[in-house]
This record gives structure tokens, C-alpha cells and sequence, in this order.
């Protein structure tokens, strides 16, 4: 059994991203600005030199040592991060806002409102929210609050996020831990800790942090609820408000994590479910009901919502096709093609595409799932041919419900609605590379060149699809 990240994987895939680096641009031309390029080095080998560099280093530290030492750097990375990216934007857009930062600015001017009426006494959601969702209104609330107590201060609330995404990390690796041992656990926390796309987040004004961090925790105490000999009533009434919590975050994720509690009491081993089945089974009835109440009776489901999701999905992939600056070829995606490689996309945009710079800065991030999600399928088939699933259930049933919903929806191809199921998969990627043998090294060889092939079509495509 490996209990650390072997340098075989590392540095093939470091390889394969400088090949791609330097073919891209002499195929199809339109290369990147070389601080694109240098975004993305750091972000690929950094995650693959640290990554088998520190899981050997670390592997000897007891829990305890290791949960402390991995949060302290976690927050330290994410810091860095923070501090440099405020700069960075700064320098290029003039403002501490990234590229395109319509929703990023949108919530920081309602938080700025929602901070001043608290400050006057006079706040009121239906005035402060206008406009916004239920569902979508939670981060802004958390916001102007953050505001409030920081005279509206965009670094202190974005280190708030690198604090909560470290403490994020230490979930991750209880939860592994429990699952999977402290072997798998500590290569589990080590790929949360440099995954790029988790660092970048801490980075924006965008929910993404503060909707993975409920998500963890919710999986994290309900995986323990349900592995506990008695379940208490503080841990169920605990993981019901997270649930709600959720809600006004993003809508369809409380309904997967409502679905990955009835998914565990029905499919789970008996050591899930021998905690307080009873009472876990009255906790789903309490949320089905709260959260039909707050879609139905609170917020009403229109007759759009009813249409199938292939319709939606269809059209929202012609109105990209045919907008200013869209892909003509983005109409023929679908569920059919988007379904198969959910675990996989989406492919980093590896040339100069006009206004997709934010995508460009976060291509390393990409590239890395790319590669890690060989290792994530691998542990699906191995789970599943073990019979070990079961005892898995909860993190298994939240990752494949909601990459499910994601390849049925208008999103599958945008990396920040992947953030949700990212650490479940890195994860899950872990078990498989502390459990690998080396008859799986053909597949991997496999997994590379097909990596190599797609990415190059996926430059083509992009470039194709608008004319350059």
C-alpha cells in the first residue's frame, strides 16, 4: 500500500502540461501572456513537485501533528494567495476585482447597501436583496455583515475566506480518515491543500468558498452522525440548519445533500446506519418539508423550472453559441457528450481568447483535474468491484448526485460550478493512489495521451468555434 503521492505520477504529469504549454501555441498560434503562463507553472508544479515533495516528508507525523501542520500551511498558502492576487488585479484592471467581474462587483455593491442600512438601523432583505433569488441570497447577507464589522473591507473579508478554506482542508482529512484511514487521509489533505482551484477562490468576491465549506461540513458531520452508535439530537438539528443553510446559498445543492441522506438510510452498510435510524429518518421528513416550503410556498416554482433539462440545457448552449464573442460550436454540446468526462472537465483554455482571461489564469488548476480525475474513476471501479461503497456512501452519494445535476445543466463546462464536488474527488482520487498497483501504470500511460489528444482538440475547438 502507498501512503504518499509517488514521484512516477508527478512528474509525468509536469511533463505532459510544459508539452502542451509549448505545442499549443506553435499548432494554432494565439498564445497566451506569458503571466498566464507563469499562473500556471506555479499552479501545476507546484501541486505535483509539493504534492509527492511533502507527502513523503510529512508521512511520519501522528493525526494530530499532521491535522495542525496542514491547516497552519493551508492558511498560509491561501494568505499568500490572497495578498498577491489583490495586487495583482489591482495592477491589471484597476480595481481589486478580477477580469469580467459582473457577479463579483454585483455582490459587493449589495453587501455595501446591506452594510450601511445595518449601520443606520435600517435593513430590510426585500429592499437590500431586490431582485435575487432566495437561494441566492445568502452569501450577500453573509456580506454585509462581513462588512459591517470590517468597514466594508475587500482584503478582510477575502482572508476570512482563506481562513475558512484552510479549516475546509482539516474536514477533508477527518472525513478521509474515517472513511479511508490516516494513509489515505493525509494525501487527501495534501491535494486540498495545493489544489489550485481552491486557493483561487479565496481570491474573489464569488460564493464559491463559503458554499464549499457548508457543503464539506455538512458531508463531514453527516458522515459521522451516521457512523456513530447513537446519533445526538444536537448532531441531527446540527446537520438539518447546515442543509438549510445551503439553501439560500444555491438551491439545487440542498437538494442534494437532502438526497445524499436518503441515499445513505437506503443504500448504506448497517454500520451507517446503525446510528438513530429513527431519528435520522424524521430529520429528512423535517427538511423535505422546510425546503419544499421555501420553494413552493416561498418561492414558487415557475412553469420555466418544469420545461426538461435537455430543453434548458439546449438552449442556454445556443444563446453561448450565438452571443457576441461565443463559440458557434457550443450548440452541439449536450448531456450525452458532457456526461462521460463530468469527472474530467472542464479542459484549460491554453490560448488567448478574448475575455476569457479569468479562465486563462486558473488553466494550471484545470489541467491538474484533468490528471487527478484518472485517479478518481479508478477508485469508483475499485470501490465498487470491493463492495467497499457502501461503507462510503455519504461523500460517494454527494459527489456522483451532484456531478449528475452538473452534466444536466448549462454549467457543465464552467470549473467554478465543479468547486462543490472538487474535494470529494480529490479524495477519492487519494484512495485509489494509496491502493494502486502496478498493473494500473498501462492505464495511466493511457489516461496521459488521451489528456494530451483532448486538451489539443479543446484549444482547436476554441479557437475554431470563433473564427481565429
Amino acid at each position: 500500500m502507498v501512503n504518499y503521492f509517488p514521484k512516477y505520477f508527478s512528474n509525468r504529469a509536469m511533463v505532459l502540461y510544459i508539452a502542451l504549454l509549448l505545442t499549443i501555441p506553435v499548432m494554432f498560434g494565439h498564445p497566451m501572456y506569458w503571466y498566464w503562463w507563469a499562473f500556471g507553472v506555479i499552479e501545476v508544479c507546484g501541486f505535483f513537485y509539493f504534492s509527492n515533495a511533502l507527502s513523503q516528508t510529512w508521512r511520519g507525523l501522528n493525526e494530530k501533528k499532521y491535522e495542525k501542520l496542514i491547516f497552519r500551511t493551508s492558511l498560509g498558502i491561501r494568505v499568500a494567495y490572497v495578498l498577491l492576487s489583490y495586487a495583482f488585479y489591482l495592477s491589471i484592471t484597476g480595481v481589486p476585482f478580477e477580469m469580467s467581474a459582473a457577479d463579483s462587483l454585483m455582490y459587493d455593491s449589495v453587501a455595501r447597501d446591506g452594510a450601511d442600512r445595518i449601520w443606520n438601523g435600517t435593513f430590510d432583505p426585500s429592499s437590500v436583496f431586490w431582485g435575487l433569488d432566495l437561494s441566492d441570497r445568502g452569501y450577500p447577507f453573509y456580506l454585509s455583515l462581513v462588512y459591517a464589522l470590517t468597514g466594508k473591507s475587500v482584503i478582510v473579508s477575502r482572508l476570512l475566506k482563506a481562513l475558512m478554506s484552510a479549516y475546509t482542508v482539516v474536514l477533508i482529512f477527518r472525513l478521509a480518515n474515517r472513511n479511508f484511514g490516516l494513509d489515505t487521509a493525509r494525501v487527501a489533505a495534501m491535494f486540498c491543500m495545493l489544489m489550485p482551484n481552491l486557493i483561487y477562490y479565496c481570491g474573489l468576491h464569488l460564493k464559491e468558498t463559503e458554499l464549499l465549506f457548508v457543503t464539506v461540513l455538512f458531508i463531514e458531520r453527516a458522515d459521522a452522525m451516521f457512523r456513530s452508535r447513537s446519533a445526538k439530537l444536537k448532531d441531527i438539528i446540527f446537520v438539518f440548519l447546515i442543509c438549510v443553510v445551503a439553501f439560500f446559498f444555491r438551491a439545487v445543492l440542498s437538494y442534494v445533500l437532502f438526497l445524499t441522506l436518503v441515499a445513505t438510510v437506503v443504500f448504506g452498510s448497517k454500520r451507517l446506519k446503525r446510528g438513530g435510524k429513527w431519528v435520522i429518518e424524521g430529520l429528512l421528513i423535517l427538511v423535505l418539508g422546510v425546503v419544499g416550503y421555501l420553494q413552493v410556498g416561498v418561492e414558487p416554482i415557475t412553469q420555466d423550472e418544469y420545461d426538461s433539462v435537455q430543453e434548458i440545457q439546449a438552449s442556454n448552449m445556443q444563446w453561448r453559441s450565438q452571443r457576441k464573442d461565443g463559440n458557434s460550436y457550443a450548440k452541439y454540446a449536450s448531456a450525452s457528450i458532457f456526461a462521460p468526462l463530468i469527472f474530467t472537465i472542464p479542459f484549460p483554455t491554453m490560448v488567448n481568447i478574448e475575455h476569457q482571461q479569468n479562465q486563462q489564469m486558473i488553466h494550471g488548476g484545470n489541467f491538474v483535474k484533468n490528471i487527478t480525475s484518472f485517479f478518481t474513476i479508478l477508485a469508483l471501479f475499485l470501490l465498487l468491484f470491493s463492495g467497499e461503497w457502501r461503507d462510503n456512501i455519504v461523500p460517494l452519494a454527494f459527489m456522483i448526485g451532484y456531478l449528475i445535476v452538473i452534466a444536466f445543466s448549462s454549467f457543465a463546462q464552467s470549473e467554478r460550478f465543479h468547486i462543490p464536488a472538487l474535494p470529494f474527488e480529490l479524495m477519492f482520487a487519494s484512495y485509489a493512489i494509496t491502493h494502486f498497483k502496478a498493473k494500473y501504470k498501462n492505464w495511466f500511460t493511457l489516461w496521459l495521451l488521451f489528456i494530451f489528444v483532448a486538451n489539443i482538440g479543446w484549444a482547436w475547438f476554441k479557437l475554431r468555434g470563433r473564427g481565429l
